[in-house]
């Protein structure tokens, strides 16, 4: 049986911000990361995790945007 605990979305949409928000702050992203998981009461892998699963969603979205905006430029008429 795993102990696993449930966070809300909320709950890490807000921890996530606190690392982007705070990571200047700390000399390392490991060390935010230590820092603020501590403070919200989860697993510093578990907010790693968090983070990772959020920046890839980000880059994705990014990649969307650029290829569409890409897409925009080739068919538009060429202005010297």
């Amino acid at each position: 049986m795993t102990n696993r605990t449930h966070y809300s979305a909320e709950m890490r949409e807000r921890a996530i911000r606190m690392v982007l928000e705070h990571e200047a702050e700390y000399p390392s992203r490991w060390a935010a990361l230590t820092s603020i998981s501590g403070k919200i009461g989860c697993k510093t892998e578990t907010l790693r995790l968090w983070m990772k699963r959020e920046l890839r969603q980000a880059n994705e979205i990014l990649r969307k945007a650029s290829a569409y905006f890409a897409q925009a430029a080739l068919d538009r008429p060429f202005k010297p």
